[in-house]
């Protein structure tokens, strides 16, 4: 994966933001805050409002635009004046982020039996309340080391379709 000088990185909800927040804090991936449009995460899911609000400051280099969703359908179409200097690379968190929490706790087998969806299991089974919220996964994945053993796990279990990213490539120093 190439990435432009200019990143912009859009995160689907809260618990994907904590996520890279923490990663980026951490340096953890492969870009840094400096990098970052207002070198901050964005909450922009619609591309004509990113445009509007980011691209008309007459950026003179490519910019590469990552999107954090768990969606492989939700569309991202740029207007033509601005599709040529917008690179949209897609992180794919699918089917929710909240496997990274069974991923670590080591229910994947169960969660696979349950048939749940991964936020009703972390519920159920796991008793994990509020575990979309920004402060369940800001404390929960306290520890880099837990964060970044769950994101290697989710990949190395998960089925990736070929050109397809997912949070493991934006990780530095992991090996592939």
């Amino acid at each position: 994966m190439e990435l432009s000088k200019y990143i912009a990185c859009i995160c689907e909800g809260s618990a994907e933001q904590v996520i890279i927040e923490k990663l980026l804090d951490a340096e953890k991936l492969i870009f840094s805050r400096s990098q970052l449009l207002e070198e901050k995460i964005i909450r922009c899911r619609d591309a004509k409002s990113f445009e509007q609000r980011y691209l008309r400051k007459g950026f003179s280099e490519k910019i590469t635009v990552l999107r954090i969703l768990d969606s492989r359908k939700e569309r991202f179409k740029l207007s033509r004046a601005y599709e040529h200097k917008v690179d949209v690379i897609n992180i794919i968190t699918a089917p929710e982020v909240e496997m990274l929490v069974i991923f670590n706790e080591n229910m994947y087998k169960d969660f696979k039996k349950s048939r749940k969806k991964p936020s009703i299991f972390c519920k159920e089974d796991l008793h994990f309340r509020n575990v979309k919220s920004t402060d369940f996964v800001q404390s929960y994945f306290h520890d880099m080391v837990i964060l970044v053993h769950s994101i290697i796990e989710y990949r190395r279990i998960s089925n990736v379709p070929n050109g397809e990213y997912s949070l493991l490539d934006l990780l530095t120093s992991i090996p592939r």
